[in-house]
C-alpha cells in the first residue's frame, strides 16, 4: 500500500528544495502518494503557475496563508492550520526542508501527533544563536526522526548531539539537484524577457551582489562599510545587485549612493537570476543557498558574514568567508578580479541524485 508523505514549504527556496523530491516520489508512485503544503510564510507574487511549471511540480495541495506577523505569531498560525490537516488526513510522514519558521512549526505539530518527521538539510550549524534560522535548525533536529544531511559536517554535528546513527543519512543536496535541473531548463528557455540578458550583453565581465540579512542591512555603520567596499570593487568589475526590498529601503534611509558601476535591479525570478549569476566572475552574498550553488557551479563566492553553517563550501568549494570588514572584502575581491580566486571542487554526492537517495531511504523506513 502506498505511503503518504506531506512535503512542507513556506518560502520560495523551500519549493526549490522539495521539487526534486516531488519528481523522485512521482517516479515511485506505486510506493508513495504525496501532498505539497504551502504554509504561505512568505507571500511572493512571482510564485505563479509558471514558477511551478519551471520546477516541474504541481501547484500545492494545501495553502495555509500564514504570512506576516512576528516570529511567534507566524509560527503559531502555521501550527494551528497544519494541525487541522494532519488530524483530518493522517499522513504516514511529514518532510520538512531547511530552517524557516514553517520547518519548525510543522515538525512540532507532526511529532505531537506521533507522525514521523524527516528533515532535509539536517545538522547544519552556524553556532550563531542570534540567527533565527539557527534556533529553527536546533529545535527541528531535536525532535526529528530521520535526518537527511547535505555534507559530512551535518552528520558529525548530529552524532555529537547524540542522535542515533541509524537515523542519520548523508545523501547530498536537493538544492544542487534543482540547480542542475533548472540549468538544463535554462538552455531551452526563451530568455528574451529576462532582465539579466541586456545587462550581460552590456557589461561583459561582471560580478553579482545579494544582501538581505538584518545584521548586514539594518545597521547603518555595517551597511555603509559594505556599500563603500562594493563601490570600490565596481571600479574594476561592474556589479549587478538585485535588491531585496528591506535592503533598498535601508539604502535610501541611510542616504547611501552605490555609484554608476553598481546596477540595481528589482528581485529577479529564479531562472532570470540563475541566468545572471551562472556567468558571473564573482559573487558577493550573505545568502546561505548561494554559497552552495556557487560551489556546485565552480564560481568564486565571497560570503559577507562572520560564520557559515555550510563549511563544506569553504573546505572544498569556491566559497571564502570574509565577514563585513571592508578591507578584507576588498583584498579577497581583488584576488578574484586578478584571476587568483579560489579553485574548489564539487563535494561528494552533490551529483543531482540526492532526492532519489532520500526517496529510496524513505521507502526502506516506511515499508
Amino acid at each position: 500500500m502506498a505511503k503518504s508523505i506531506y512535503l512542507v514549504a513556506g518560502a520560495r527556496p523551500n519549493f526549490m528544495k522539495i521539487a526534486p523530491i516531488v519528481r523522485a516520489l512521482q517516479a515511485r508512485s506505486e510506493a508513495f502518494s504525496y501532498r505539497i503544503v504551502h504554509t504561505g510564510q512568505h507571500y511572493d507574487r512571482d510564485m505563479s503557475d509558471v514558477f511551478f511549471e519551471e520546477l516541474g511540480i504541481p501547484q500545492p495541495d494545501h495553502h495555509l496563508d500564514c504570512g506576516g506577523g512576528s516570529h511567534a505569531e507566524q509560527t503559531a498560525k502555521i501550527m494551528v492550520a497544519f494541525e487541522k490537516i494532519c488530524v483530518a488526513e493522517r499522513p504516514d510522514a511529514v518532510l520538512v526542508v531547511g530552517d524557516v519558521n514553517s520547518t519548525l512549526a510543522c515538525s512540532i505539530v507532526a511529532k505531537k501527533l506521533h507522525i514521523p518527521v524527516a528533515h532535509v538539510e539536517a545538522g547544519l550549524r552556524s553556532g550563531d544563536m542570534a540567527m533565527p534560522e539557527e534556533i529553527n535548525r536546533l529545535v527541528t533536529d531535536s525532535i526529528t526522526d530521520w535526518f537527511f544531511c547535505t555534507e559530512p559536517a551535518g552528520v558529525d554535528n548530529l552524532l555529537r548531539e547524540g542522535k542515533a546513527k541509524d537515523g542519520v543519512f548523508h545523501v547530498g543536496h536537493v538544492m544542487v539537484d534543482n540547480l542542475f535541473y533548472q540549468a538544463e531548463q535554462l538552455q531551452r528557455a526563451d530568455r528574451a524577457g529576462f532582465l539579466s540578458e541586456p545587462l550581460k550583453r552590456q557589461l561583459g565581465r561582471y560580478g553579482v551582489v545579494t544582501l538581505h540579512r538584518p545584521s548586514n542591512v539594518d545597521d547603518e555603520a555595517t551597511l555603509r562599510g559594505l556599500a563603500g567596499a562594493l563601490k570600490s570593487i565596481a571600479e574594476d568589475l561592474p556589479l549587478v545587485f538585485p535588491v531585496h526590498p528591506r535592503t533598498r529601503g535601508n539604502l535610501e534611509r541611510f542616504g547611501l549612493d552605490l555609484g554608476p558601476n553598481i546596477h540595481l535591479t528589482k528581485p529577479l525570478s529564479y531562472m532570470d537570476f540563475l541566468n545572471l549569476w551562472k556567468d558571473a566572475a564573482l559573487i558577493l552574498t550573505d545568502s546561505g543557498g548561494l554559497q552552495e550553488e556557487t560551489t556546485a557551479m565552480g564560481i568564486p563566492c565571497l560570503t559577507l558574514r562572520e560564520n557559515t553553517e555550510r563549511p563544506v563550501t569553504l573546505d572544498e568549494g569556491t566559497n571564502t568567508l570574509v565577514g563585513t570588514d571592508p578591507q578584507a572584502i576588498l583584498r579577497e575581491a581583488a584576488r578574484v578580479v586578478a584571476g587568483q580566486g579560489k579553485q574548489g571542487r564539487r563535494p561528494a554526492l552533490w551529483d543531482g541524485a540526492a532526492a532519489t537517495r532520500i526517496v529510496a531511504q524513505l521507502e526502506q523506513l516506511l515499508h
